[in-house]
């Protein structure tokens, strides 16, 4: 499978900042994944410090054919995927994030499968890899499921556990916000709102490393924890675009739960200055979803959960 209709079949985004320990293990793992399928690695350096530049520019003169190396000088992960994004080349992109690694055979299932069902975007599971060795999988969402969409939205998956077809991304001008960090929680969710072609591969051809030193998994208290705000009131004004408010009510309901009283609630207990984050995560139910205690997705959680939430909205 070196092609499609001598169009180059894909092009792997890989945002790169201070990576060095990572970077080389996930570029040969792309580069194994890729074998004879025509396909281009675009590294986009985001001002890395370390050794990133010089392991970037080495495998640049290894695969000169393969491999291109990009800068981008705004800051963060969102602008080098838009930066990445726009000057890819191949029918589909797929966004891998430096610190991560893919499976020998992640690229030809997921291109194999996009081609068949003609999907716009192919969904795969991923293995969840933490800093201490123990791991656990995040399944992908198969358009086999029943109501696969209602689940799809409060899934809250990252932009790695998808192939895009560049088309349809150009088409409906997707990018993600700038400047913040939750870009793609803003966005990701949303993105089966605007296609019915859509499929799923539940297998883990992903290998998603939790490391403590990423931006989404700091120990020490970092201010853009606050921005899990302006990230969902970004995404729940996409659905309030095209009219999907309602239609999803109880599932950004429950994803409002789960981001601002469980996962982000963690980040506020790290010290006295994310305190604030719970008095406005209060508000932000208030204001979105007043009566989310009768939510119907928290209400099949276990009790041991549904009192966690309890307790931190009142913290």
């Amino acid at each position: 499978m070196p092609c499609y209709n001598n169009i180059m079949v894909i092009s792997i985004i890989v945002p790169v900042f201070n990576a060095e320990k990572y970077l080389e293990r996930c570029l040969e793992s792309i580069l194994l994944s890729l074998g004879e399928i025509d396909g281009e690695i675009i590294l986009v350096d985001n001002g890395s410090s370390d050794n990133s530049l010089k392991i970037s520019e080495a495998y640049v003169k290894k695969y000169p054919k393969i491999i291109t190396l990009l800068h981008c000088k705004k800051p963060g992960a969102a602008a080098t995927r838009n930066y990445g994004a726009k000057k890819a080349t191949g029918k589909y992109i797929w966004f891998i994030d430096a610190d991560d690694e893919i499976t020998k055979d992640s690229v030809s299932l997921l291109v194999d499968e996009a081609e068949k069902s003609k999907a716009d975007l192919v969904m795969m599971g991923a293995d969840r890899v933490y800093s201490d060795g123990h791991k656990d999988y995040l399944s992908a969402v198969k358009n086999s499921e029943p109501n696969y969409k209602s689940r799809f939205v409060r899934y809250g998956a990252g932009p790695w556990q998808f192939l895009i077809r560049k088309k349809w991304w150009e088409d409906a001008n997707f990018s993600f916000r700038e400047g913040i960090i939750h870009e793609d929680m803003e966005m990701i969710s949303s993105l089966i709102l605007y296609t019915n072609n859509f499929s799923g591969i539940d297998k883990p051809l992903y290998i998603y490393y939790q490391n403590d030193g990423s931006v989404l998994h700091k120990q020490k208290w970092d201010e853009h924890a606050f921005d899990i705000f302006p990230a969902l009131s970004g995404l729940y004004e996409r659905f309030k675009k095209v009219g999907a408010e309602k239609t999803y009510y109880d599932e950004l309901e429950w994803f409002f739960v789960w981001n601002l009283l469980i996962d982000s609630a963690k980040d506020f207990a790290k010290s006295p200055e994310g305190k604030p984050g719970f008095w406005r995560s209060r508000k932000m139910l208030s204001e979105y979803f007043p009566n989310w205690r009768k939510n119907r997705f928290l209400k099949q959680k276990p009790l041991k959960l549904r009192l966690r939430v309890l307790l931190n909205y009142y913290k």
